[in-house]
C-alpha cells in the first residue's frame, strides 16, 4: 500500500515537470500557503503586541499549571502587571524564552516598574537565571502573559526540534503533497 502511494506520487511528479503551466500553478500554491501562514503569524503579533504570540512550555519548572509540551497563547497589551501573572519574558543574550510566574512587583517612582518571577516548580526565584548583575526584570523583557493553553498540543514541536530530520521528512511529504496534488 505504501509503495503504491509512493509510485503514484513520483508518477505524480514526472507527469507534473512535463506540464511547466501546471508545476508554475502548484509552485505559486505552496507558496500562498506559505505566505498565508506568515501573514496569519504577523497579524497575530500586531493583534496581541507580543513578537511571539504562542509558545511551548519546553521544560516542567512551571508544573502542576503548566506541562512540558503545552501550548500558551500569549497577549502583551498595557494593563499593569499583577503578582500571581504567568509571564513568558527573554533574557538577554539567550534565545529561548520563560514561562514563569511573578513573585514581586516593584514599582519606581518614576512609573517604570520592575518584576520577579519564579517557577512554581522551583525551589527559589529567577536570579539565577537573569543576566548577569540583573536582579530584576523590566517591562521590555517580557513577551507576553498568558491567555490560554493547549494541553500537551506542543509536543509535536518538541519531538520536531529534538529529532531534526523527522521535520525536514515531514515538510518534503507534505511539499510534496501539495505540488502533486490537483484541485478539480
Amino acid at each position: 500500500m505504501m509503495k503504491d502511494l509512493v509510485n503514484g506520487q513520483v508518477e505524480e511528479l514526472g507527469k507534473l515537470w512535463k506540464n511547466k503551466r501546471q508545476l508554475s500553478f502548484q509552485v505559486l500554491n505552496l507558496a500562498m500557503i506559505i505566505l498565508s501562514a506568515l501573514m496569519i503569524w504577523k497579524s497575530l503579533m500586531v493583534l496581541t503586541k507580543s513578537e511571539s504570540p504562542v509558545v511551548v512550555v519546553l521544560s516542567g519548572s512551571m508544573e502542576p499549571a503548566f506541562q512540558r509540551g503545552d501550548i500558551l497563547f500569549l497577549n502583551n497589551q498595557d494593563d499593569p502587571i499583577r503578582v500571581g501573572e504567568v509571564v513568558v519574558f527573554k533574557i538577554k543574550d539567550r534565545d529561548i524564552p520563560i514561562v514563569h510566574r511573578i513573585m514581586k512587583v516593584h514599582e519606581k517612582p518614576d512609573g517604570s516598574i520592575e518584576v520577579l518571577t519564579k517557577g512554581d516548580n522551583n525551589r527559589v526565584d529567577d536570579r539565577g537565571l537573569y543576566a548577569p548583575n540583573q536582579q530584576w526584570l523590566q517591562r521590555e523583557d517580557i513577551l507576553g502573559r498568558a491567555r490560554g493553553a493547549l494541553r500537551y498540543v506542543g509536543m509535536v514541536t518538541i519531538i520536531l526540534n529534538d529529532y531534526p530530520i523527522v521535520k525536514y521528512v515531514l515538510v518534503g511529504i507534505m511539499g510534496l503533497f501539495v505540488l502533486t496534488t490537483k484541485e478539480n
